[in-house]
């Protein structure tokens, strides 16, 4: 069964700005943020050029090239011919030549590596849309946390009030007692001095919750000074647990499904340089088109036109060992792949444990500062009474205030780090959602 724990956020926060502002919920931040953000925009711009170079490959490997070349040249010449039958020679001034070529020419080679070389591109491709949504599962990690920071400060704001509420009550009561003559100017100073004290937290929580704002406004990419209302509640979901988390996370990490496909890559890059080793084959074929005119010679015209076509067939015998070397190289990034692997297995590992360790012990501490925090509540209710009535100190009634205070910060703290964990191992875990309905990060990028 789901437990539910409360931050309600203040309604009279800075009374009557509140109902010109517009009211933000935590599913609303998240669709703006992840129309807004820039991370996420160049993402998302990055998957169009991976789908491009893949596109191009195919183009590279398994499309011919064709040209087509018109050509055309004029002459002008002075010419003096001598034929054999004719002893006197034959002089053309400014005889007039003219060339029309027109070729197409097709040129296709198939090379050995250009199926893995698509298998290359495939991957860098899954690789740019998996780095996309890590980036969107970031930034609403990024976002709700901001969120609840806001919600968390607005809750503190509340407790100050309250705190102030309380001293201000103490100031009536002591001078209403100076007055009186049952107690001491000094009392009285004390009391307002406090006030003040708390006068001056409650002002300076503000500032603590305009610049949340602007972290906030921030993620969202909007204006610093752009002013809402939050108006939600932190809510805490079903206990998680760590082995499911932990398989979760083997399945669906985006970071880790992204070094195993740099591993395949890897691999790939090297049974593409074998691959270079083996012949490859070139096809050619040519459609010609030719006609020469000329004022001087034998002929005044010819005219050529028809196909040329054939092959061939070529294999590197020896290249320096540059090859060689190339693939040695691609096999030591490969053992580095495997190692990047490994690595990140055990710290995904150690993190989802950290974290884990870090929520349960929150939530024992959580039930630890209900019992405190009501039990400090009644203190705190006793002492302002017995005050009332002149039978305790400004002190006790001071160190209950305190305690209060204190008890009543730790309580809502301690939700708002259940919850933070509870992101976190979500978005390590590979299962973080965008919004209260539910709906997978995927559903963001289209997949």
């Amino acid at each position: 069964m789901k437990k539910f724990y409360y931050l309600l956020v203040a309604a009279c926060f800075w009374s009557g700005i509140s109902q010109a502002q517009e009211e933000l919920n935590l599913e609303k931040a998240i669709q703006l943020g992840l129309e807004n953000n820039f991370d996420v925009k160049i993402a998302i711009e990055n998957i169009d050029i991976t789908e491009f170079d893949k596109k191009i490959g195919v183009g590279d490997f398994f499309m011919p090239q064709l040209d087509a070349t018109y050509t055309r040249n004029y002459g002008s010449e002075d010419v003096e011919q001598t034929f054999l039958n004719d002893p006197e020679p034959r002089v053309i001034d400014g005889a007039k030549s003219q060339t029309e070529n027109f070729t197409l020419a097709a040129i296709y080679g198939f090379r050995p590596e250009s199926f893995v070389v698509m298998k290359r591109l495939g991957q860098l491709n899954e690789i740019s849309e998996l780095d996309a949504k890590v980036v969107v599962e970031n930034s609403v990690a990024d976002i709700s946390s901001a969120y609840y920071r806001l919600v968390l400060e607005q809750q503190r704001y509340e407790v100050l009030e309250r705190t102030l509420e309380l001293s201000q009550s103490r100031l009536d009561i002591s001078q209403a007692q100076y007055e009186l003559g049952s107690a001491g100017r000094r009392d009285f100073l004390t009391a307002e001095v406090d006030y003040y004290s708390d006068l001056t937290l409650l002002r300076a929580q503000e500032q603590v919750i305009q610049n949340t704002k602007v972290d906030l406004n921030q993620l969202l990419a909007l204006e610093p000074d752009t002013e809402f209302v939050v108006n939600d509640t932190i809510l805490i979901g079903e206990d998680l647990n760590l082995m499911e988390l932990q398989e979760n996370a083997f399945l669906e990490n985006k970071q880790l499904l992204i070094i195993q496909r740099q591993e395949n890559v890897a691999y790939l890059q090297e049974k593409e340089l074998r691959a270079q080793r083996l012949p490859t084959l070139n096809l050619n074929g040519s459609y010609n088109n030719n006609t020469f005119n000329s004022d001087a010679g034998f002929l005044v015209q010819n005219q050529r036109q028809g196909f040329n076509y054939g092959g061939n067939i070529t294999l590197n015998l020896f290249s320096g060992l540059t090859l060689n070397r190339r693939i040695q190289s691609a096999k030591v990034q490969r053992k580095i792949t495997d190692y990047a692997l490994d690595q990140y297995e055990v710290q995904l590992s150690s993190d989802i444990q950290r974290a884990f360790n870090t929520y349960e012990t929150n939530k024992a501490l959580l039930e630890i500062e209900q019992k405190n925090y009501a039990v400090a509540k009644e203190n705190t209710e006793l002492a302002l009474e017995r005050f009332r009535l002149g039978i305790s100190s400004y002190l006790e009634f001071r160190d209950a205030q305190v305690n209060l205070l204190s008890a009543e910060n730790r309580l809502i703290t301690s939700i708002f780090n259940i919850k933070e964990q509870e992101i976190e191992l979500l978005r390590l875990s590979g299962k973080i959602y965008f919004s209260n309905s539910f709906e997978p990060i995927e559903e963001v990028l289209g997949n």
